[in-house]
């Protein structure tokens, strides 16, 4: 992305798209800090959740970069 300023419409995307993934991540975080002493849960779905929030952070990171090229992650 060459020079994007902050009201450049590529860039208020990207930005919208991270905040709703970042949020979207803290909310798994917190439902799984919830979970994670309840046994009788299932534990395949537990897994799923966390995938999701693996997959979620990769997305942020990838996003972030897209973003600023230039900054070393």
């Amino acid at each position: 992305m060459a020079d994007a300023g902050i009201g450049d419409p590529r860039r208020v995307e990207l930005m919208e798209k991270l905040a709703q993934l970042t949020l979207e991540h803290r909310d798994l975080d917190d439902l799984l800090h919830r979970l994670a002493n309840d046994r009788s849960l299932d534990q395949v779905q537990i897994q799923r959740l966390k995938r999701r929030k693996l997959l979620l952070k990769d997305q942020i990171v990838w996003l972030s970069r897209e973003m600023d090229p230039d900054v070393p992650a």
